[in-house]
């Protein structure tokens, strides 16, 4: 079977603060439709990385393609095929949210802005709010309207940053849901997360980045067998994705 074709693909990228090395080789790709986590530490790069992949920011050198466009030398085309919602959600709380998605669709250019508004609102069960203003909305509804935003416009590749951060446990699981519903539908997903249920539970790929390089990328059964065996005593349990994490960074750091 033939498979899919990459929506991501990083080849060698550094990325240096001044003298602080951030980046330091990072490589990795992520298949189109499918949910990619990219799991750290504060401070490992994260941000980083999607602020390259999205044109924010010009990496040192390396390589990085967006939907098969370079986003060095095709930073409008990678502009036109991705979306980006990052740590806190971009809405404004003054506008309702109806308003927020119809100022969205008006910028991006995207006809029947009212239509696009009111079909989101009813996607993400935000109907019945649709005309209070943002500030008056709990932290999941402001998640959910916020990535509503980021697909106005049908984008083939999404980025979330952290974007569960802050969030009571009811509101993450409200994200988690749609982020799956998202992937179900073909569209590309890249996750940076510290929380590691998240990635746990979402990811297709996980791949941890680690003092600026990509120590372990794989599927979780992949990853649970770096470990050692799950041990039979009355109930054999397989370990967890923080466990995995742990031993892996830790070895990394006593090595280091």
């Amino acid at each position: 079977m033939q498979a899919p074709p990459l929506a991501i693909h990083i080849k060698g990228l550094h990325k240096s603060y001044g003298k602080v090395q951030v980046l330091k080789g990072v490589d990795f790709s992520v298949a189109s439709g499918s949910i990619f986590a990219l799991l750290g530490s504060n401070g490992a790069g994260k941000t980083t990385v999607v602020r390259i992949l999205s044109t924010l920011l010009k990496q040192d050198s390396g390589t990085a393609n967006v939907s098969g466009f370079d986003v060095l030398a095709q930073p409008e085309q990678v502009r036109e095929s991705i979306s980006l919602t990052g740590q806190f959600a971009a809405v404004d709380p003054i506008l309702t949210g109806r308003e927020n998605l119809i100022m969205v669709a008006k910028l991006r250019q995207v006809k029947n802005s009212g239509r696009v508004a009111h079909d989101l609102l009813q996607r993400f069960s935000l109907t019945e709010a649709g005309g209070r203003r943002v500030a008056t909305y709990s932290g999941g509804m402001r998640r959910r309207l916020d990535i509503a935003m980021s697909l106005i416009g049908d984008p083939p590749v999404i980025f979330l940053d952290e974007p569960t951060t802050g969030l009571d446990p009811e509101a993450r699981i409200e994200v988690w849901e749609e982020i799956q519903s998202l992937a179900g539908k073909g569209t590309t997903i890249l996750l940076t997360t510290q929380y590691l249920e998240e990635a746990e539970k979402l990811a297709d790929r996980i791949a941890i980045l680690h003092q600026g390089t990509i120590i372990v990328n794989g599927t979780l059964t992949e990853l649970r067998q770096l470990l050692p065996p799950a041990k039979a005593e009355l109930v054999e349990r397989q370990p967890t994705l923080e466990e995995i994490f742990l031993a892996i960074v830790g070895n990394k750091e006593a090595r280091s």
